[in-house]
């Protein structure tokens, strides 16, 4: 019993001594260093702070946008192209993800969308024998463009003969580029017949 007695009495004398005052402070100091430490080599190698602005690609071609993002750190992958805009270069940046003025780390990647090299073929439907008021919101719903306008002789007033383009006859499944302009040849409700020539 004195045995343990003596043992709390020399713990707490050991305690409260300068010795082990010293000994804590340092251990407290030692802890604190090495936690600075670790947290700024840690920030360091994953770049916490470090942030990349990222700038506007629009318009601009694969050779342009590669040097811009390397210069910057930056990485970028082409995403399938969309529809054709003809207010942009061919092959140049319709779209970017992330967009222009974003914040992100170094060798984050931004992900492109080009524009194509143009318009692509569609094919023409079959709208012979179908009337005006038909044909024209099927073949402007598929992205063509009505041209001219012209009749000959034929009972069915209105109805669709033949469909032209640049002045050649277009025959039903032919494929033209969007946005071509297709001319329409209809029966002005007359019984003559007069055969146009190709």
């Amino acid at each position: 019993m004195n045995a343990f007695i003596k043992f709390f009495k020399d713990l707490f004398k050991f305690i409260y001594s300068k010795i082990f005052l010293i000994q804590l402070v340092i251990a407290i100091a030692m802890l604190a260093i090495l936690s600075y430490v670790a947290l700024e080599w840690l920030e360091s190698t994953t770049n916490h702070h470090q942030r990349i602005v990222v700038p506007s690609l629009s318009k601009k071609t694969l050779d342009e946008i590669a040097k811009i993002l390397e210069e910057r750190d930056l990485q970028y992958e082409v995403q399938d192209s969309a529809n054709f805009n003809p207010d942009y270069p061919r092959f140049s940046v319709l779209e970017q993800n992330p967009a222009a003025g974003s914040e992100v780390k170094e060798n984050r990647k931004i992900y492109v969308t080009l524009n194509p090299s143009g318009y692509r073929k569609i094919e023409v439907p079959d709208v012979v024998q179908n009337t005006r008021r038909q044909a024209e919101p099927k073949l402007i719903a598929l992205g063509f463009k009505i041209g001219s306008v012209t009749y000959k002789p034929n009972i069915a007033r209105d109805m669709v003969l033949e469909i032209r383009h640049h002045g050649k006859r277009l025959q039903p499944g032919t494929k033209l580029m969007k946005t071509s302009t297709i001319d329409l040849v209809l029966g002005d409700g007359t019984r003559g017949t007069i055969n146009l020539s190709n």
